[in-house]
């Protein structure tokens, strides 16, 4: 039986901020919250697999539609596929579905308050400030 070898590039992390969209910064952050390995080259720079970059795009993702870090540590066991086309697991599902539910509370409370406002000027201005719908 002969063993194959697959040679992983490794990335240090101003190639992976690059290859990723992302910012070194962030990609410390990232590894900070436990969500993105590292090693360090003997030269103590931090030193990435290639395969991170497939980790920090879904992170990147899951963050632009709206969850948090926190959120995003449950999606930790799927985080070197595709995590976008993949299912959810039940509480990858349940996180989602609850920060779904706390931006629509978000929403409705900055509702309230424009509406308070838009009121306000109606009142101040004899109706004469229509604001934007």
């Amino acid at each position: 039986m002969t063993v194959v070898r697959l040679e992983v590039r490794e990335m240090r992390i101003g190639e992976l901020a690059r290859a990723t969209g992302t910012t070194p910064r962030a990609l410390r952050h990232y590894e900070q919250a436990g969500l993105l390995p590292s090693e360090r080259a003997p030269n103590g720079y931090r030193v990435y697999d290639e395969r991170a970059v497939v980790r920090v795009r879904n992170i990147r993702f899951l963050l632009d539609v709206g969850l948090t870090l926190e959120d995003v540590r449950v999606f930790v066991p799927c985080l070197d596929g595709d995590v976008a086309a993949a299912p959810p697991s039940g509480k990858g599902l349940e996180v989602a579905l609850e920060r779904l539910a706390v931006l629509d509370e978000r929403i409705a409370a900055q509702t309230a308050v424009r509406d308070r406002l838009a009121e306000a000027l109606r009142r101040v201005t004899g109706g004469r400030v229509r604001p934007a719908a």
